[in-house]
């Protein structure tokens, strides 16, 4: 298992900025400290290229984005400043999910310590999303031709409605979000399975909503590889999660997630995804037990 990092292509964002980016950063050192990792895990990934970007992005919003030509109120959309650095980590964390998913191919399992940009379209960013990563790998390997159909579970508690919007008229890529009904986005997009949960929902019946819905979604897209958005903030403790998960909850989630995947020998891509919580040690807890979790199943 392959875990690839970008936190050192750091954004220069203002003072009091919402998006929590230490975490990245924190997590990072997490893993290189942790008993279990082995040599040659950690890399650094390339910066997707124009032409891996293009195949999700219009070609027009990457030379903008690149340019820095996009207008205030598309920056603000993003939630981002426009700098340089800001365009090379984007780059570089959807080429760390292209790196993930090919070394899934050959070794089961590839984790992206960022990703999950879910919130990105074809022709415009949102919500701290740039480049739809999980598009844009999934559209690598078919390009390489290595495989055909992909299935995205996307377990952030925001729905994944860039993601669903760019793949509206792909059948070879499957969606199943699972998020929070009255959460951002408020104008959800149609994914090809959706499962909206209340405010409030707690361990039990959001791992039931899970399995029913891991199921059906294995069920009927037969995937060659799964790109798993874990997400941090369903937690209860998120500032922007509305559910009320304790961390045991999301370490049962992953497990269930990736033993199934273990189980059927599909070989699965993990993105971190949102996090936003009040304390950041608890956002770097949930997502180090994913990383965790796919350690001791894959190493």
């Amino acid at each position: 298992m392959k875990i690839f990092y970008t936190d050192h292509y750091v954004l220069p964002l203002p003072s009091g900025h919402r998006f929590p980016m230490r975490k990245y950063a924190e997590l990072r050192e997490r893993v290189a400290s942790a008993p279990w990792l082995k040599a040659n895990t950690l890399h650094e990934p390339h910066a997707a290229s124009d032409a891996e970007l293009g195949r999700a992005h219009s070609s027009d919003y990457i030379h903008r984005i690149q340019t820095g030509k996009l207008d205030d109120a598309a920056m603000r959309r993003i939630g981002f400043p426009w700098t340089p650095e800001m365009v090379e980590r984007s780059r570089r964390s959807a080429g760390a999910t292209i790196e993930a998913a090919f070394t899934a191919l050959e070794e089961g399992c590839g984790v992206n310590l960022a990703g999950g940009t879910h919130h990105s379209f074809h022709d415009h960013g949102e919500g701290f999303c740039v480049f739809n990563d999980a598009v844009v790998a999934a559209r690598a390997l078919q390009a390489a031709d290595r495989v055909n159909r992909v299935a995205v579970i996307d377990c952030d508690v925001h729905q994944g409605n860039g993601t669903a919007s760019i793949t509206r008229n792909d059948p070879s890529i499957f969606t199943f979000s699972m998020h929070g009904a009255k959460n951002f986005p408020f104008q959800k997009e149609s994914s090809d399975l959706d499962i909206d949960l209340e405010d409030g929902t707690a361990d039990e019946d959001y791992l039931a909503a899970l399995a029913k819905g891991v199921t059906e979604a294995l069920e009927c897209s037969k995937p060659e590889l799964v790109i798993y958005l874990a997400g941090a903030d369903p937690h209860e403790g998120d500032r922007l999660g509305r559910l009320k998960l304790t961390k045991d909850g999301l370490a049962e989630r992953d497990d269930f997630v990736l033993r199934m995947l273990r189980r059927l020998d599909i070989p699965v891509t993990i993105t971190m995804a949102g996090g936003y919580g009040q304390d950041i040690a608890d956002t770097v807890d949930i997502h180090y037990q994913t990383v965790m979790t796919a350690a001791r199943l894959y190493s």
